[in-house]
């Protein structure tokens, strides 16, 4: 464990299984509980948060799903990802901006559904 204090970026993503506000908000609202699960976030520790999404979902901000969970003071930004030919379709990416004692090393990234498939190497199994 690192001794003092540093910002730690974060990173998840999912797939969302359909187009609409509501799978969108759902899809990120458990890719944000995992994360924070695993590594134990306190929202007062992080300093901010970058979420993209795919063109093809375009019903809701991510960020809204950052707010309903509880996150009304976080500054939180959402833009699109690139538009590469054969990327990953509707697909939600978090970068969380987290202050925290923990070492690189410790910090698990969290990847769902097909979206296992961008890192393979640090989708971690569920730790209980």
């Amino acid at each position: 464990m690192a001794s003092s204090n540093l910002c730690r970026g974060v990173r998840g993503a999912t797939t969302i299984p359909e187009n609409t506000r509501e799978a969108l908000l759902d899809g990120t609202k458990e890719l944000l509980r995992e994360l924070i699960d695993r590594n134990g976030i306190e929202q007062d520790a992080v300093a901010s948060v970058f979420f993209s999404i795919t063109a093809d979902l375009n019903t809701e901000y991510p960020a809204v799903a950052a707010r309903q969970l509880g996150w009304t003071e976080t500054a939180l930004f959402c833009g699109q990802e690139m538009a590469i030919a054969g990327s990953l379709a509707r697909c939600v990416r978090v970068l969380i901006h987290w202050n925290t004692t923990l070492a690189q090393s410790e910090i698990q990234h969290v990847y769902l559904r097909d979206a296992v498939t961008l890192r393979p190497d640090r989708a971690l199994p569920k730790q209980n």
